[in-house]
């Protein structure tokens, strides 16, 4: 008998998971919620001027995707998450047990939040996410963009998030200022 092996996805990872899988399903993490409360000094800030990126943070629940993988290609599945996730190991890797679109309760890879790590941001207002958001660029582009494409892909997975449509009315509203 092979043991599933299955992944949580909750931000880009919902759209763009850069890996094959056999089932993509709906799926809920209890326990924690999306948030953006990681400084991000590698994809979209720098040690000079932090963005922020999204973590998952004690408390609620949170809508995400979850991925089953075949076994033969764990591995390179595993190592290329690895590399995706922890370039300056702001997440600890986890075990979640999420609840999918049909009912089932299956075990996932998932990435929590450190909140030991230089990197944790913790509960920021939103005008101080604002604030960040606002103008940072790292090597994967402005960080607005991560914001706005995080909303586009969690309406089309018909997951309205309000704080973070807010979020984003108030970081272009930043961005038009220092035009």
């Amino acid at each position: 008998m092979s043991v599933e092996r299955w992944v949580f996805g909750y931000g880009s990872l919902m759209w763009r998971p850069g890996f094959d899988h056999l089932e993509r399903q709906a799926a809920t993490l209890h326990g924690r919620r999306r948030a953006f409360c990681i400084y991000s000094v590698h994809h979209r800030g720098t040690y000079e001027r932090p963005g922020l990126v999204l973590g998952l943070a004690p408390g609620g629940a949170v809508r995400g995707a979850a991925y089953r993988v075949a076994e033969e290609i764990w591995p390179e599945v595993y190592g290329y998450l690895r590399e995706r996730e922890q370039p300056t190991e702001t997440y600890v890797e986890a075990s979640a047990t999420v609840r999918l679109a049909d009912g089932r309760k299956v075990e996932t890879l998932t990435f929590l939040s450190d909140v030991h790590h230089p990197q944790w941001a913790g509960a920021l207002s939103l005008e101080r996410q604002a604030e960040l958001i606002a103008g940072a660029t790292g090597l994967s582009g402005r960080n607005v963009e991560y914001l706005r494409d995080l909303i586009i892909h969690l309406r089309q997975q018909e997951i309205r998030d309000h704080a973070m449509e807010k979020l984003l009315v108030m970081v272009d509203a930043l961005e038009l200022v220092a035009k």
